[in-house]
């Protein structure tokens, strides 16, 4: 019996959700204060729910923002997979963080979850005096399909001109859609992403493939990358989305945007969640001290 992509698609939701809201024990970040609340902000396509991690207390003015994308292939809603990230870049680079529930396929497709994207984070950057942090101070990032809504996010950021992110970071991203994901090779014989779920996920969110060299879909394959805010583009050496994370990277540069790029050996898809921890507290580092340096005055 052959199945539509919409019911593998709930099929995925319903056997991965649970298990991508765990991550690595030795991840947990349990020695990080967290001090949250939630946030509901109205978007184009839809009310959209946010959790808001404050840094420890500070006098002065009002802590930079960034604005954060779970993955989970645009089809798993848990953002609370990324606890452990906002929690750590909170107190580490003293910022506000705003993780984003934004809606998954095959519920919500492409371009609804753009837009709800797109809509929160600029109604971040516009109402920070009122919600405590300092709005013209603001990144954008993600891990897999969010750094792909981030990718998106960036470039309707520079082409509409309502706000300058300070940084945007793309952790192992799918950012070529429109590619055959049984040509996207690993250096491992079995890793995390198998080319028949990435067809799932594609499928599920641009269900139309005429959609899929859209550059909000496939960032990767626009030719118009110069005036993008500068990158931070972290890459898993055994993940089947390395090339083209690695391709993006050089492309920005070559667009004369400011690049950091740095690819993690040994490690797959999702490392940041799972392991192996030393390079997942490098990584996640990196964002962090990153973002501070970013984000400073």
């Amino acid at each position: 019996m052959v199945f539509s992509s919409r019911v593998q698609a709930r099929g995925v939701q319903l056997l991965l959700g649970r298990m991508m809201a765990r991550v690595h024990k030795d991840l947990r970040f349990t020695d990080v204060p967290k001090r949250t609340e939630a946030l509901r902000v109205e978007t184009g396509a839809g009310p959209v729910t946010c959790t808001v991690y404050r840094p420890p207390a500070t006098t002065g003015s009002h802590a930079p923002v960034y604005v954060n994308f779970h993955g989970g292939g645009f089809v798993v809603g848990r953002p609370e997979q990324d606890d452990h990230i906002c929690r750590y870049i909170a107190a580490t680079a003293g910022c506000v963080v705003i993780n984003v529930d934004y809606a998954v396929a095959p519920q919500r497709q492409f371009p609804l979850p753009v837009t709800q994207a797109y809509d929160v984070t600029a109604w971040v950057a516009e109402n920070g005096a009122a919600n405590g942090w300092d709005g013209s101070r603001l990144a954008v990032g993600g891990h897999s399909a969010g750094a792909n809504l981030t990718a998106a996010v960036c470039r309707l950021a520079r082409d509409r001109g309502a706000f300058s992110p300070r940084l945007q970071i793309i952790d192992s991203a799918p950012l070529d859609q429109l590619a055959d994901p049984a040509t996207k090779r690993s250096l491992i014989a079995k890793p995390l992403l198998t080319p028949n779920l990435m067809r799932i996920f594609t499928a599920a969110y641009v269900p139309d493939p005429a959609d899929r060299a859209h550059p909000l879909v496939s960032p990767g394959l626009a030719d118009d990358l110069a005036g993008l805010p500068p990158a931070l583009v972290i890459t898993a050496e055994n993940d089947r989305l390395r090339d083209e994370g690695d391709a993006y990277a050089k492309a920005l540069e070559a667009a004369g945007v400011p690049v950091a790029h740095r690819v993690f050996e040994g490690v797959d898809h999702y490392f940041t969640h799972t392991g192996p921890v030393p390079a997942a507290k490098q990584a996640i580092d990196l964002m962090a001290t990153t973002l501070r340096t970013a984000l400073s005055d």
